[in-house]
């Protein structure tokens, strides 16, 4: 008892600590002193007053939504003794693979620079800042010769990172003995199973009401539906988070979906965030990084050559150029794995007071990171207020799907999730398609990693995403990925080659996640 008193006290003064430097505080700051000229505010009761004038005035259901977007991504209580490094991962091997991994991306990106003499970041002169401004909404028909360039790295060979993880505590030949598990990743991790699963995505059941599921046999549809909007317009007008993201996970009306996710992730457009947005884009005018070119690169190679995305293109240029010199994404390394890299001023390597993080972000993007931002474009068509969503996306849940740790939502779970859904429920798929030499990981990691972004139709794609929100966990992408092995098992059990498994299962456009997902959990096939 005294233990969790403990967590709490220090949980709330951390919360405390982390509102004292927001907007919010001093607006609520700002409003308590203007209070203080209104007649029903008394000098005996002071403190009773204000709070109830908090209440009226709309600002203490702020303050109750900023809190509750903290404890969302807030690390659980680790013990008071612990060191930070606990905080971000705390097994240890987990943390050096990590290390390791930022070696070999930091590899490729210096030798990137040494091979292309293309320096990290250059001051741009005043003609193509000037040149840059102009065409800042149409970046798109800027065709630079980007052939030199390559991705840092893939999906696939983060993969090979992953499947060569181990627990050096098992290292004696007996790495199999804590389960009988024969797929890629060899890592004990506890995982859920369906019962758990079931429990924990109770408002996915057979018989409750779903948006994405053409017919029901509890309530028509269009009964459902109607009833379901006027619900969310309620909940919009009481401004709840909380409520907001229970509310979601049923589905979000289209209409809803872009005033919900914003309540669910606390944002809201005020001036100073247009404001940080548009300082944003002069540090991209004024300056160019080896980054940028990373970054048009990838959205040549995948928003643009898919069919939903490409006329978004120019929204997905200024977004994660913006992103890339965000500095207030570094505070999510305080419980991210990974580290962001430094780089050193010239002749001063090594020399901490000569060191920057290098992007300012501390996020080196990879192959498919711009299928992240892709399909909020959907949703959010005012720049600053599409860049923030897609900000607050990434320190919450996008951030996992590309850094190795032991967290329930973090890629390496997913990854074991699967590959454990598959093997205890359907059995004879995986042993087959193991013998063949198509481990089923190798065709899902890629739908799990960009978190089934320019997979699945965009329709679909929001769908799932809402249960991400809604249950503020990534571990619904690892269900969908084991649902879609189920629902073309027939198919599967018929190849004979990893080439022909690829096949089967490369086109998923046409699939609908909710009856997917209902069938798996709630109504497997024995």
């Amino acid at each position: 008892m005294l233990q969790e008193e403990s967590d709490l006290s220090l949980i709330i003064a951390q919360i405390v600590q982390k509102l004292k430097g927001s907007n919010l505080y001093a607006q609520l700051e700002r409003q308590a002193w203007a209070s203080l000229q209104r007649p029903e505010i008394k000098l005996e009761s002071l403190k009773e007053d204000i709070k109830e004038f908090f209440k009226i005035s709309g600002w203490e259901k702020k303050l109750q939504n900023a809190v509750y977007s903290e404890l969302s991504v807030f690390p659980l209580p680790s013990h008071p003794a612990a060191p930070p490094e606990h905080l971000k991962e705390p097994l240890v091997y987990m943390r050096k693979a990590q290390g390791s991994w930022e070696k070999r991306i930091l590899k490729s990106l210096n030798s990137m620079c040494t091979e292309l003499s293309i320096p990290l970041a250059r001051k741009r002169p005043v003609g193509e800042q000037k040149e840059l401004l102009n065409k800042w909404n149409e970046m798109g028909t800027d065709e630079p010769d980007l052939s030199l360039f390559r991705p840092v790295y893939a999906p696939k060979d983060f993969l090979e990172v992953l499947i060569n993880l181990r627990n050096p505590n098992y290292e004696n030949g007996d790495s199999l003995s804590f389960r009988t598990h024969l797929g890629l990743i060899q890592v004990p991790l506890k995982v859920k199973d369906i019962p758990e699963l079931k429990e924990f995505f109770v408002e996915l059941g057979l018989t409750t009401g779903q948006l994405g599921i053409d017919d029901s046999t509890q309530v028509p549809p269009e009964l459902f539906e109607n009833e379901h909007v006027r619900i969310g317009q309620k909940v919009l007008t009481e401004q709840d988070s909380a409520a907001a993201q229970q509310y979601i996970r049923q589905g979000s009306p289209t209409a809803l979906r872009a005033e919900l996710w914003a309540l669910i992730l606390n944002i809201s457009s005020h001036p100073e965030d247009i404001l940080y947005y548009e300082q944003l884009k002069t540090n991209v005018i004024q300056h160019d990084l080896l980054v940028d070119s990373l970054i048009y690169k990838d959205v040549k190679l995948t928003a643009s050559n898919d069919d939903y995305y490409f006329v978004f293109e120019d929204y997905l240029y200024q977004v994660l150029l913006c992103f890339s010199r965000d500095t207030s994404v570094l505070s999510h390394f305080a419980y991210n794995s990974a580290s962001p890299p430094k780089s050193y001023i010239r002749g001063k390597l090594g020399l901490e007071e000569y060191a920057v993080f290098y992007p300012p972000n501390g996020v080196i993007p990879f192959h498919g990171f711009s299928m992240y931002v892709a399909p909020l474009c959907f949703l959010y068509h005012e720049p600053s207020k599409l860049y923030q969503i897609f900000r607050e996306m990434y320190v919450r849940f996008f951030f996992r799907l590309h850094s190795i740790s032991s967290h329930p939502s973090g890629i390496v779970s997913l990854c074991l999730l699967f590959e454990t859904l598959l093997q205890t429920y359907l059995p004879q798929l995986f042993y087959h398609l193991r013998e063949i030499g198509a481990q089923p990981l190798r065709i899902s990691f890629k739908w799990m990693v960009r978190a089934f972004s320019g997979y699945l139709a965009t329709d679909q794609l929001l769908l799932l995403w809402d249960r991400i929100l809604g249950y503020n966990s990534l571990e619904i992408l690892a269900v969908l990925a084991a649902a879609v092995f189920a629902f073309r098992a027939v198919n599967l059990m018929e190849v004979t080659s990893l080439a022909a498994a690829e096949a089967v299962l490369a086109d998923l456009s046409t699939l609908k996640v909710m009856p997917l997902l209902q069938i798996f959990l709630f109504a497997p096939v024995t």
